[in-house]
């Protein structure tokens, strides 16, 4: 584990290089540039708040910031995955010609993508200064929030990337869990709305609850989130990170027989 923590500082440089180029390809051509990465959020909220707030607007207090939280950090965690499916498979040309740790593709992607959301979180900021949530020290939790998050992305990306390599289905089965994901997830509506028993569900299998409720909790609430949650918020992150990388590390061999 030392030797491969080496290897990657070793190509930290590279790494670097990847994620400046994921960032300059996106915004590249076009009129706004990086102002997409704040009023893209925006304007997706703004629909949203339209649809739902009829629906749940009177259960949820101060439904735009709540909308807001959950919608950014989820779009985070679904760019991520997303992008990383396609990390390896993607980079194929390069891989057969030089050696690289083939991980680095996908750190790049996530990593990339965690630098979106910063940016996008600026969008959140503008909805909550307009929605008159004070600043609170509790934010200053957010961090951790973000560190579990970005661990569980990542643990995930490295365990769809493999995949992707064998099965090329896997896109279009996750694109499917992707959705029913986002609806099980109290993005816009309040977790008060589901049956008891659905409830227990989520919160024991669904790690998107746990970083939305955290954020939330220090951001919306100015209270600390509940240690339980984070506690377990990072043993799914760190569950998913021991298991994507032992996927990923035990069938990278043979990657190139499938490229």
């Amino acid at each position: 584990m030392i030797g491969r923590l080496e290897r990657l500082y070793s190509f930290r440089h590279l790494l670097k290089q990847l994620v400046v180029k994921d960032i300059k390809l996106k915004y590249r051509r076009s009129f706004l540039g990086y102002v997409w990465s704040v009023l893209n959020p925006l304007l997706v909220m703004f629909v949203m708040l339209l649809v739902f707030s009829h629906m749940f607007r009177s259960d949820i207090e101060n439904f735009p910031a709540y909308l807001i939280i959950g919608q950014t950090l989820f779009n985070f965690m679904s760019e991520a995955t997303n992008q990383a499916i396609f990390s390896i498979t993607g980079n194929a040309a390069l891989l057969k010609k030089v050696y690289v740790p083939k991980y680095i593709f996908t750190l790049s992607k996530v990593t990339s993508s965690l630098v979106n959301l910063l940016f996008a979180m600026g969008a959140m900021v503008i909805v909550l200064v307009a929605s008159k949530v004070p600043f609170s020290i509790s934010a200053l939790f957010v961090p951790v929030v973000l560190a579990e998050l970005y661990l569980f992305s990542l643990g995930f990306g490295l365990f769809l990337a493999q995949g992707a390599v064998f099965f090329r289905d896997i896109q279009y089965i996750y694109s499917v869990l992707l959705t029913a994901w986002t609806y099980l997830t109290p993005l816009f509506y309040p977790m008060s709305l589901l049956p008891e028993a659905m409830q227990k569900g989520i919160r024991l299998c669904n790690p998107m609850y746990h970083y939305v409720t955290q954020f939330r909790e220090a951001v919306m609430y100015q209270r600390l989130p509940g240690w339980d949650s984070v506690a377990y918020g990072f043993a799914l992150a760190l569950l998913f990170l021991g298991i994507g990388t032992w996927s990923f590390l035990k069938s990278q061999d043979r990657f190139i027989l499938y490229l």
